[in-house]
């Protein structure tokens, strides 16, 4: 039960036989939900007769919510692109919803942004400069208004589309539609990911593999650090002008962000979540009787754990998908009383026992404590935590949901302080240097563990990507 939010989950198609493709951007964002549940959107065109005009629809609430059958049948397309959002910056509205449409002087475009900058007001000054006249609270606004003035002088909106990515700093994965083009952008370092995908002729971008099974597609390849994709009738083009040597994934796509089904640069999430928990049990053994994983994030490493250790695996916890999202609830009080509506244990598999409790990660502590507290109700005679990864010293500028540093529970404190404050009787994290063995040498970003950012963050107001109102307890 993580309390990190990733920022967003990015789709887009474009069918070259003419087939209407918003059946697909549905079941696809659906694929992504788990990337972002306040808000989600659809903008669709056809890039023959009227080419350009954008019909789109966005709201607060999940996919399912926002888009019923009256209003997708209202959306035809050969072209479209979608979007879920958890807000890092900007008030979580519905005038934040994505995907941006804009209207200038040549045309319009529509953009699905995943990720974060962190040279956002520079970008911004730059507008502001040059004439523009306009209010702004996300940095994806700040993307789309800079590639239309880019258009105004380039050739092609591929091209105005690099030049805008050459002044952005920070993580991204973009999928941008133009009357008849669909293109994809990566962030140099591969902070964010994005791959490519093929069902018959139409070619889709999504921010995970997932999303594509889900229509039926076939994986192609992810898009690369740095790498731009053009898709047009003139078939597939790459550039990777913004190509760095340096890479950096995120290392919380591979241990809770992203789904279990998907594979990212070439590494299998479920195979690097089993890793995890095998690699926990061999620098932080327990003396127990069974190894539970927290729903639904916990419960791989708790398997990788339980193979390692030898320890017996099992369910302990039952949980009620159809209760409402902690984060939501106004008070401290509310969202505890959620968290016991959302799960409970199941008695007599813990009554007696000595448990080992597996989860991704602590952030505050708050509902690994109250899980703790269940766990000994129902019987358990001993709790013993382990957590996948390493212990949160950091705050994220790049689009993951880390608090500020006073609001992280391992900030200042040792681990035996920590295991106090949360009533456990033993508490271990994933050694730092065991998550290079996780991911199988991929080079990844592990700031919000050690401090070590893959690009100058000088100046960048800390926790400045957090939405205070939205955080769920941890």
């Amino acid at each position: 039960m993580a309390g990190l939010k990733e920022a967003c989950g990015v789709f887009g198609i474009y069918d070259m036989d003419g087939g209407n493709v918003v059946p697909s951007v549905y079941y696809g964002l659906t694929a992504l939900q788990h990337r972002g549940q306040e808000s989600c959107g659809i903008a669709v065109s056809r890039t023959e007769g009227e080419a350009g005009n954008i019909c789109f629809h966005k709201d607060l609430g999940l996919v399912n919510e926002v888009f019923h059958e009256d209003t997708l049948a209202k959306m035809q397309g050969d072209i479209a692109i979608g979007h879920v959002r958890y807000s890092t910056t900007g008030a979580s509205v519905a005038e934040n919803a994505q995907p941006l449409v804009l209207s200038y002087i040549k045309g319009t475009l529509a953009l699905a942004h995943n990720g974060n900058l962190i040279n956002t007001p520079e970008l911004k000054w730059e507008l502001i400069q040059n004439g523009a006249i306009f209010h702004t609270t996300t940095d994806s606004e700040v993307i789309a208004f800079h590639i239309a003035r880019e258009r105004v002088h380039t050739k092609s909106v591929e091209e105005a589309v690099l030049k805008t990515a050459k002044k952005l700093k920070g993580a991204y994965g973009l999928v941008i539609m133009s009357p008849r083009k669909l293109i994809g952008v990566r962030d140099p370092y591969g902070l964010k990911p994005l791959c490519l995908g093929r069902r018959g002729n139409a070619y889709i971008f999504a921010s995970e593999s997932c999303a594509l099974k889900s229509v039926g597609a076939e994986f192609i390849r992810d898009v690369e650090p740095g790498e731009m994709i053009t898709v047009s009738r003139n078939g597939i083009e790459s550039n990777k002008e913004l190509e760095k040597k340096k890479h950096a994934h995120c290392v919380f796509e591979y241990i809770y962000f992203a789904r279990l089904d998907s594979t990212l640069d070439g590494l299998n999430v479920y195979d690097a979540r089993i890793r995890g928990g095998r690699l926990l049990a061999e620098s932080h053994p327990a003396d127990a009787d069974l190894v539970t994983g927290v729903p639904e994030s916990g419960i791989p490493a708790a398997k990788g754990f339980s193979e390692a250790s030898g320890i017996p695996f099992g369910l302990a916890f039952y949980k009620n998908s159809y209760i409402g999202r902690t984060f939501i609830k106004p008070t401290q009080k509310e969202r505890e009383s959620s968290v016991h509506m959302k799960l409970s244990v199941l008695d007599p598999v813990v009554r007696g026992k000595r448990i080992v409790l597996v989860d991704d990660s602590i952030v505050r502590g708050t509902t690994i404590a109250n899980l703790i507290h269940m766990l000994k109700e129902a019987g358990a005679r001993e709790v013993h935590v382990r957590i996948s990864s390493p212990p949160f010293l950091c705050p994220c500028y790049f689009g993951t949901d880390v608090p500020s540093n006073d609001q992280l529970i391992a900030s200042g404190r040792t681990a035996e302080e920590i295991r106090d404050m949360i009533g456990a009787d033993s508490l271990g994290y994933m050694e730092i240097g065991c998550l290079e063995d996780m991911a199988e040498g991929i080079p990844l970003c592990k700031a919000c563990f050690d401090g070590k950012y893959p690009m100058d963050t000088a100046g960048v107001e800390e926790g400045s990507f957090c939405s205070p109102v939205s955080k769920k307890e941890k």
